[in-house]
């Protein structure tokens, strides 16, 4: 166990008040915070995944997705069980729900020092926080993240975007690019499927982009939740809107998962109406992912093809400059 950080003493006896996310959890002693790994202990608070890594690979950059954020390059890539969201459709649950079958304890630890090492020696430009929350192991992110930094690598997140304020303060100054999955664009359909609240999200998505975050967006569109038209172009009109013309959109087909089977998987008439619709809100970056589409990037002044992408994969970038090399037109993102 490692002592968390981000609480206060409880006005009841022994309980403490977590401030890592927005669920703003009140916890009795001996007991955990929603995302079952921070447990309050005699009047302290502890994180119990500190360093137990469920998962470490290499990947390449487009896998988060990030598209705009050193194309070709690798991440290392990391994550500790545990979450902060209950998504009825996670396609992550055997890892991202602490559970017996992965519970910390059974975890070998990793130092922060050893994931640093191994992504020097992988080659790796960066190190993403992924595929569990990257909130819910915050004290072992933040240690890893210092080291990365002083090394060189960057550091980029996966997200749900449902840390709280002080948190995401606190850990600005480190954090290079981060993709946050906007899961719905109603509040009520958030709540009910995500356990989470809707504004605190899209406020830290503002907030990240006015600090110069490299932000991309992600959305997978489910049929009968999130994937009729009021929230597809309340998504669009938003990201074009409030996070700029600018940010990469991602959207992604989804595919029955065992927990939520009843559900088909994404017509992809959707996935075309939503590129559409983006494309019409100003978007210049919409991405069809999972859906057997292409994903490159042209140029949104003279459609230049300048990143081409299979699977995945580079297979073309013209983009070393950040720049569109027939007409010039800058190309935002981080390209080297």
């Amino acid at each position: 166990m490692h002592k968390a950080s981000l609480w206060q003493d409880a006005s009841k006896q022994k309980g403490v008040d977590c401030r890592l996310c927005h669920h703003f959890c009140s916890i009795r002693e001996g007991r955990r915070g929603i995302c079952g790994v921070r447990k309050n202990l005699d009047g302290q608070l502890y994180s119990l995944n500190y360093g137990k890594l469920i998962a470490a690979h290499i990947d390449p950059i487009e896998k988060k997705p990030l598209f705009h954020f050193l194309p070709g390059s690798h991440s290392y890539s990391i994550a500790a069980p545990g979450c902060n969201l209950r998504c009825t459709w996670c396609q992550n649950w055997e890892i991202s729900q602490a559970s017996s079958r992965n519970n910390p304890e059974n975890l070998a630890y990793t130092a922060p020092e050893e994931v640093v090492e191994a992504a020097r020696r992988s080659g790796c430009q960066s190190i993403a926080y992924t595929y569990t929350e990257p909130t819910i192991f915050y004290e072992y992110a933040q240690d890893v993240s210092r080291l990365s930094s002083e090394a060189g690598l960057k550091n980029v997140w996966v997200s749900n975007g449902y840390m709280s304020d002080t948190m995401l303060d606190e850990y600005l100054p480190m954090l290079d690019a981060i993709n946050v999955d906007l899961k719905a664009f109603d509040e009520t359909i958030h709540r009910k499927f995500t356990g989470a609240h809707l504004q605190p999200i899209l406020d830290n998505c503002r907030k990240l982009k006015q600090a110069g975050v490299w932000l991309e967006v992600t959305t997978l569109l489910i049929p009968g939740i999130n994937d009729d038209d009021v929230q597809i172009n309340g998504l669009a009109e938003f990201i074009a809107n409030d996070l700029g013309r600018d940010t990469p959109w991602h959207i992604s087909r989804y595919f029955p998962q065992p927990q939520f089977r009843e559900i088909p998987a994404t017509d992809p008439g959707v996935i075309a109406r939503a590129f559409k619709t983006g494309k019409q809100a100003g978007l210049k970056y919409v991405y069809r992912g999972n859906s057997g589409a292409r994903e490159d990037t042209f140029c949104p002044q003279c459609a230049e093809l300048l990143v081409a992408r299979s699977s995945g994969l580079i297979m073309k970038n013209q983009l070393d400059q950040g720049s569109c090399p027939n007409c010039g037109q800058v190309i935002e993102g981080i390209w080297e």
